[in-house]
């Protein structure tokens, strides 16, 4: 009894269960949907627009993490909004891909531009999800450092913290309308991020930047994994690598009621010739040393999701300049 009232009353810090559901949670695979909900005509449909609201209400977060405190009074929260719009699209990526989806373009799967792939938003739903179902804070901020001091920002696409694990989790992102392209180009990323001069790098560019802040959990513990002093095999064990990968699924095209049995059984059918197609394909010479969870999110129609998040923060940096 008493664990159904803790249940009912815990809540996660942006509430997206309501909209996202976690349908696998295993060790290392996590995988979520968003179903369906009917309009005024009765008719069924896709819940992308409470996604992309969902999304917006975490832009704060996301661009500035806590390095601007953790609370936020009612009346400051519009203009923190349209604060964090502004400096979203003062990173160059985000401006141009803005520009594109605007002209009716679309960011396809074969540019290999890593950091114009980043105005796509795949950084912000791995924010989302880490947060509301992986109970991470966030350690560090790409847009914060790279808006506030125009400084180097670190190369992973998520730092966050679980503070009761003691875990570091190192997290990328991809967004794809194809799966087992956005997969591919997962696994390309741990090939070049999980060595010790990368990571050794990475962890002095991160821990010059903690210093300046006091309001982190635990930051010695922190600054003293990342130490160069600390071995490998150690830092390894106390990390967790969330690969999010978000794509088109013809699932939501086919069917109207996730809820439906047919529905359920074709999700997790795919769900695991992905994860079989990870396993397959990663042939990372630590990877039985690394703590990988692969993370999916079919959508039904990733360029609508960037082009209306886009369409979102369009509006929230406008009423910043009025």
């Amino acid at each position: 009894m008493l664990d159904n009232i803790l249940k009912t009353t815990m809540s996660t810090p942006f509430n997206s269960e309501k909209i996202i559901i976690h349908k696998i949670n295993d060790a290392e695979l996590s995988t979520f949907l968003v179903g369906f909900d009917i309009d005024d005509s009765g008719e069924s449909k896709y819940r992308i627009k409470p996604l992309i609201n969902k999304l917006s209400d975490v832009i704060y977060e996301f661009a500035f993490g806590f390095h601007d405190g953790e609370e936020t009074s009612n009346n400051e929260i519009l203009g923190k909004l349209t604060e964090a719009a502004q400096s979203i699209y003062k990173i160059d990526a985000f401006q141009k891909v803005k520009d594109i989806y605007d002209n009716d373009g679309s960011i396809t799967d074969d540019l290999n531009d890593k950091y114009l792939r980043r105005g796509e938003f795949g950084e912000l739903i791995l924010h989302l999800l880490l947060r509301d179902f992986h109970n991470t804070i966030p350690l560090l901020s790409k847009i914060y450092f790279k808006d506030s001091f125009g400084a180097t920002v670190h190369g992973f696409d998520a730092v966050h913290i679980e503070p009761n694990s003691k875990t570091l989790w190192l997290g990328e992102s991809k967004l794809y309308k194809n799966g087992k392209t956005g997969i591919k180009a997962l696994i390309q990323d741990i090939e070049e991020h999980f060595q010790s001069d990368y990571l050794n790098n990475e962890f002095l560019i991160v821990s010059k930047k903690l210093k300046h802040f006091d309001n982190i959990h635990e930051k010695d513990y922190w600054l003293d994994l990342m130490s160069k002093s600390t071995k490998l095999v150690d830092q390894l064990d106390s990390i967790n690598i969330p690969l999010l990968c978000t794509f088109d699924s013809d699932l939501f095209t086919n069917h109207s009621d996730e809820n439906d049995q047919t529905f359920i059984n074709e999700y997790l059918a795919e769900m695991r010739e992905l994860k079989k197609y990870f396993d397959d394909n990663n042939n990372h010479p630590l990877k039985t040393k690394l703590n990988i969870i692969l993370v999916l999110l079919p959508v039904q129609n990733k360029i609508e999701l960037v082009k209306g998040l886009h369409n979102k923060l369009s509006l929230l940096q406008k009423l910043g300049e009025w």
